[in-house]
């Protein structure tokens, strides 16, 4: 075993080291070089692709519909999207009813043992209906055996763009239906109370 400067024993002294008095100028005189094309020649396939095959600019639309189960969801996604875009310019998805020229919103809130109804009008054709409007309420049970009185209410509409009015009914149901009459129709509905 040999000795340290601090005197103590290397265990592995016995042991031949590779490079026994380094010199430092020999270590100055290492070349490191790079040559690209060697690398690449050593490389595996999928690496020499990546650099052989031109690069894509990016494209957003792409990896959307890379395999048919991605476009065919990709598909799916805008032609319900146009669908539901189509049925909200036609008035499908509108809580809005339409009653002779007149667009209504029907609103109700109960409050205690009562409902508040507000009614929204608004003209919506060229020769909208003026004149007494007769609405019934009543609530919708599921019981035949149950009656209950019809409340009554009339409200008259004008030329006004808009009009609202609002009028308490004295029932708290889950459900309430709903009838306006005017002198040449008539128009039914259920509504919920918030």
């Amino acid at each position: 075993m040999t000795d340290n400067n601090d005197g103590f024993k290397r265990p592995n002294a016995n042991y031949k080291l590779s490079r026994q008095n380094p010199d430092p100028l020999e270590e100055e005189k290492l070349n490191f070089y790079y040559n690209r094309q060697h690398r690449l020649d050593k490389a595996p396939a999928s690496v020499r692709n990546l650099y052989e095959k031109p690069r894509h600019k990016f494209n957003l639309l792409r990896p959307l519909i890379a395999d048919k189960p991605r476009a065919t969801v990709f598909f799916t996604i805008i032609i319900l999207c146009v669908i539901i875009f189509i049925m909200a310019l036609l008035g499908f998805m509108d809580d809005s009813y339409s009653l002779e020229g007149n667009k209504l919103e029907i609103r109700a809130t109960s409050f205690e043992d009562t409902t508040i109804i507000v009614l929204r009008k608004t003209i919506s054709g060229k020769d909208p209906y003026t004149g007494a409007v007769d609405i019934g309420v009543s609530p919708v049970v599921s019981n035949p055996d149950e009656e209950y009185p019809i409340f009554i209410h009339r409200v008259f509409f004008t030329l006004r763009e808009e009009e609202e009015t609002r009028f308490v009914v004295p029932y708290n149901s889950p459900q309430l239906a709903i009838v306006f009459n005017t002198e040449k129709t008539s128009l039914k509905t259920t509504i919920k109370p918030q």
